[in-house]
């Protein structure tokens, strides 16, 4: 079990490192965003509604497809190449429909969704969210090949190449044109705006592609139609359970528009939204965790302690992402400063927001049970009953309470999922969780938290430090509990400090 654990480990250090570097370098957008955009001006609020949008919409065609490779990927009685290029053939006809039907139903989406005045945004990001779709198999099958290196290095190509494009035509080409408008207004126009955040997501998604040609074109094709019925009857319930997954994460920025009837919307939006993104760090730990996690699961499910191994990794995600809750609000201070200050009014939503990517993180892992013995069905029914319960918190409390209520909808949302996975995955598929140390850790950074943001303190340099020694006491129960000290001890030049 010590060497599954190791081998996680590794494996989530190259995701993680990557992902949550990448997602580092793509931070740098929020405060390119906000302040060459102000809050005023709602375009902010735009990039935040349609980003919202493609990211439902990557569910939908995607349609649980990446957790069924895996499945179906690691059964002996399946030929791997047979399942990926069955799946790839069947996401990627999806994907041109779906691009073929925005397209021509163009006049008539934009004005519904709140852009006729931009269909062009529309159009282009149904371009972008269909490569992607096309891009998470190939994706996808560099996790089952396990080649975390090449996934990183694509997935920060994509991030660096975006931010300097963005760089130039947020940065260097409006201060060109003021003094060159004749000559930068040839591949610059000012007032396109947020619009650029789109049209460069495309450049780049559609570069990105290119280094797939082995994944793309160096695959004989298969499409086993008996195989993809069966791989259907598996992955339609993670398509329900994807689709209110993502609502639970989106619905409040895709009602937002539509239910807070005040002029500034948009505007009101764009504060949430950018808010938001601070406390996003716990997304980054969760994502990269999976990335590892989802094929070590499938992997290792015929052996005879995989239910310790879950438990134990279980625990420790819930350490690890009480340490980042804890440090994120110690150093609000410094990281505030991501966004622009007509955007500070939101941060009261970064605690909730964390809050609630925790409780989304437990119940992903807890969603195993279900995966492993084929009845995805309750996933659905999990994460449909807790996105029920988001868009009526939105529903009722937004109109008054305004973009807070979004920060409290995903918490209640993520908490209802989060508990009715739990208690019925204990019937189906019992897991021996350490609950007592759990809620040890929990209630130990509760308290910290409550210490450090009700206690008054005067000062950035003042308030930082008070948070970070509570945060070290955290740090110090983890080492002790944990008895990391023999762990440390074998590393090089910091363990000497240890012995």
């Amino acid at each position: 079990m010590a060497t599954n654990l190791k081998s996680l480990a590794k494996d989530t250090a190259i995701y993680g490192v990557s992902s949550i570097f990448g997602r580092f370098l793509n931070y740098l957008l929020v405060p390119l965003y906000t302040q060459t955009l102000s809050a005023a001006s709602g375009g902010y609020g735009v990039i935040t509604n349609v980003y919202a949008w493609t990211a439902l919409i990557l569910v939908i065609l995607t349609f649980g497809m990446e957790t069924t490779f895996f499945r179906f990927a690691n059964k002996s009685e399946e030929n791997p190449r047979t399942v990926y290029s069955t799946t790839l053939i069947a996401v990627a006809c999806v994907a041109v429909a779906f691009v073929v039907a925005v397209v021509g139903f163009l006049p008539l989406i934009a004005p519904a969704m709140g852009y006729a005045d931009h269909p062009q945004y529309i159009a282009v990001m149904a371009v972008v969210v269909a490569l992607d779709a096309i891009q998470a198999i190939p994706f996808a099958y560099l996790r089952y090949n396990k080649q975390p290196i090449k996934f990183a290095a694509l997935k920060l190509l994509f991030i660096g190449l975006n931010i300097l494009l963005n760089l130039l035509y947020f940065v260097v080409l409006p201060a060109l044109y003021k003094s060159h408008p004749d000559v930068i207004g040839k591949i610059y126009d000012p007032s396109v705006g947020a619009g650029y955040a789109f049209y460069l997501n495309l450049v780049c998604t559609a570069f990105i592609t290119l280094f797939f040609r082995k994944e793309l074109f160096g695959i004989k094709y298969v499409f086993d139609k008996p195989l993809l019925k069966r791989m259907l009857r598996y992955s339609w319930p993670i398509l329900v359970l994807g689709i209110a997954g993502i609502l639970n994460q989106t619905a409040d920025k895709i009602l937002f528009p539509f239910i807070y009837e005040a002029a500034d919307q948009k505007t009101q939006l764009g504060i949430y939204g950018a808010a938001a993104k601070i406390a996003m760090i716990m997304a980054l730990i969760t994502q990269a965790f999976r990335y590892a996690y989802e094929p070590f699961v499938f992997g290792k499910s015929e052996d005879k302690d995989n239910k310790e191994t879950y438990a134990k990794a279980m625990k420790y995600f819930i350490i690890f992402t009480l340490l980042a809750f804890l440090a994120v609000i110690a150093w609000m201070e410094f990281l505030k400063y991501i966004i622009a200050r007509d955007y500070w009014d939101g941060l009261q939503v970064v605690p909730i927001v964390m809050a609630a990517e925790i409780m989304m993180g437990i119940y992903f892992n807890l969603s195993f049970w279900y995966k492993l013995i084929d009845r995805t069905i309750w996933g659905a029914i999990f994460s449909g009953i807790g996105c029920g319960v988001l868009i009526l918190v939105n529903v009722l409390f937004v109109p008054k309470y305004g973009y807070i209520a979004c920060a409290w909808g995903g918490f209640a949302g993520y908490g209802t999922a989060m508990l009715l996975s739990y208690f019925v995955g204990q019937k189906y598929y019992p897991i021996a969780y350490p609950l007592k140390q759990i809620g040890i850790y929990v209630m130990l950074a509760a308290a910290l938290f409550a210490t450090m943001v009700l206690v008054p303190t005067q000062g950035m340099w003042l308030t930082t430090l008070y948070r970070t020694a509570l945060l070290l006491v955290f740090c110090a129960f983890m080492f002790r509990t944990e008895h990391m000290g023999k762990a440390m001890k074998k590393l090089p030049v910091v363990g000497r400090f240890f012995r």
